[in-house]
């Protein structure tokens, strides 16, 4: 069962999402020591960081204990205006106490295939299991944040795609011939492994495909998202109002 949050409007939605990370922060360093982040691209996420970066939330996150990964990459150097890694470095990493350590980044300037296969073993590396023999990590994310596409698409699970189904993989590189470019992303294997996932969703160009996808048949190879239903853990969707206008239920 998914929790459904409406915010009045994109302001307040914004500082929802901030808190709500910082508490999911400071409850994951309580209980594991550390927080595992996995980030979204895109603008809908951009100010979020940059909350996040101001001094009210900057102060009460321990940097030191937080690790960033990411949810998908665009298949383009680190520097390059399209990639995720960049956005997310401007607005946010280079902003708050975090050791370099602590950054794993997908690298979009490797060859699609390579890239993957790495990043699958910094993975293991920091979840455990078998990356290779597949099946999700023993221990999972404490919180993925995810973004919804016009089509239905989030990370980089696209309609129609492989990666939708994938069921041993923990990353992909796929082609996506909508954007006529190679992405990388997390698979659901890991996704749905995760302590949380929360999607953060703004806009009413949103309130189309977030009604077919909250409420419309079940169908991830049409509408990816559906497929994100963590196996134990926490689902959260954070939404302004403009972005629910057509669901039913908003709570």
């Amino acid at each position: 069962m998914s929790q459904i949050i409406v915010y009045p409007d994109h302001e307040r939605l914004i500082r929802g999402a901030a808190a709500f990370l910082a508490g999911a922060a400071a409850r994951s360093i309580a209980a594991r020591g550390r927080f595992t982040l996995a980030l979204s691209g895109g603008h809908t996420p951009r100010p979020l960081y940059a909350r996040l970066a101001a001094p009210d939330y900057r102060d009460r996150i321990d940097w030191s204990k937080v690790h960033i990964f990411f949810g998908d990459e665009r298949c383009v150097p680190p520097d390059d205006p399209q990639s995720n890694y960049r956005m997310v470095r401007e607005t946010l990493l280079e902003q708050v106490p975090l050791p370099a350590g602590n950054i794993h980044r997908l690298r979009g300037e490797e060859a699609p295939e390579q890239a993957a296969a790495d990043y699958a073993r910094v993975l293991q590396k920091a979840f455990g299991g078998d990356a290779a023999t597949g099946g999700p990590p023993p221990e999972g994310f404490d919180l993925i944040l995810l973004g919804l596409g016009d089509n239905g698409h989030t990370a980089s699970l696209f309609p129609g795609l492989e990666a939708v189904r994938e069921r041993v993989r923990w990353v992909m590189a796929q082609y996506v011939e909508a954007v006529g470019r190679w992405r990388l992303t997390l698979t659901p294997v890991v996704i749905n492994a995760a302590h949380r996932v929360a999607f953060l969703v703004s806009g009413a160009n949103k309130a189309a495909i977030l009604g077919r996808v909250l409420e419309g048949p079940y169908q991830p190879e049409v509408l990816p998202s559906q497929i994100i239903q963590p196996t134990h853990g926490e689902l959260h969707w954070l939404l302004d109002a403009a972005a629910a206008a057509q669901l039913r239920r908003k709570s």
